[in-house]
């Protein structure tokens, strides 16, 4: 049997649960378990295997697996946009391919906010920066796992203005998600980040002070 059909099989062994044995990962071979098999996965689906098994979880959870998943899923029709509503947001695809009626799935908000207040101020590779109006707080969300971390803290770090303030996600090369904070205050301006590695703040100090 050629190289080519002896991996075919594997992947049908894999795909259909046929054969007596299992399939290991080193038996499928890792190029097919992640290029052919898991980056097609939707988000929900990677997150549901990471629980088959400590090697599966090992390897969904690389910042490498991560970034190429994203990549796919950029390219792909799988894209989505979420609106908010009072207490459940709908979660729709932005595929105008399908001349059907759009499905859609219904989540509830995870935190105690009016949902008129809560805004979406921007989002990278899943996560959501999340701003309660009425009062200033950020909040970092996945709406697929339903968890949230409240970055504003008492000494005003965090606390977000909609007219003077910018926001952005990033990932450094430590694998720490960080959310830039710039602030603008008086003519001037001041910069910090927050680390969810660490769960804290610092203050970017810049040679020269910035004025806008």
């Amino acid at each position: 049997m050629s190289t080519n059909n002896l991996q075919s099989c594997k992947r049908k062994m894999f795909l259909h649960g046929h054969g007596r044995q299992s399939t290991s990962i080193d038996d499928l071979g890792i190029d097919i378990l992640v290029y052919e098999i898991l980056i097609r996965l939707p988000a929900k689906g990677v997150g549901r295997s990471k629980c088959v098994c400590k090697e599966w979880l090992s390897l969904l959870s690389t910042r490498h697996f991560a970034m190429m998943h994203c990549r796919h899923i950029s390219t792909s029709y799988n894209q989505k946009f979420i609106a908010i509503g009072s207490r459940l947001c709908s979660v729709c695809p932005l595929s105008c391919e399908d001349q059907g009626p759009l499905l859609n799935s219904k989540i509830l908000l995870p935190f105690e906010a009016p949902w008129n207040k809560v805004n979406i101020l921007t989002s990278f590779e899943g996560l959501l920066c999340v701003c309660f109006r009425n009062i200033g707080k950020l909040v970092i969300w996945n709406p697929l796992t339903h968890a949230f971390k409240e970055v504003s803290s008492s000494n005003s770090h965090g606390l977000y203005k909609p007219k003077s303030d910018a926001i952005g996600l990033y990932v450094d090369k430590l694998d720490d998600y960080k959310l830039l904070h710039i602030k603008r205050r008086r003519g001037r301006m001041w910069v910090h980040v927050y680390s969810s590695m660490f769960d804290s703040w610092h203050k970017i100090t810049f040679a020269n002070k910035l004025r806008c």
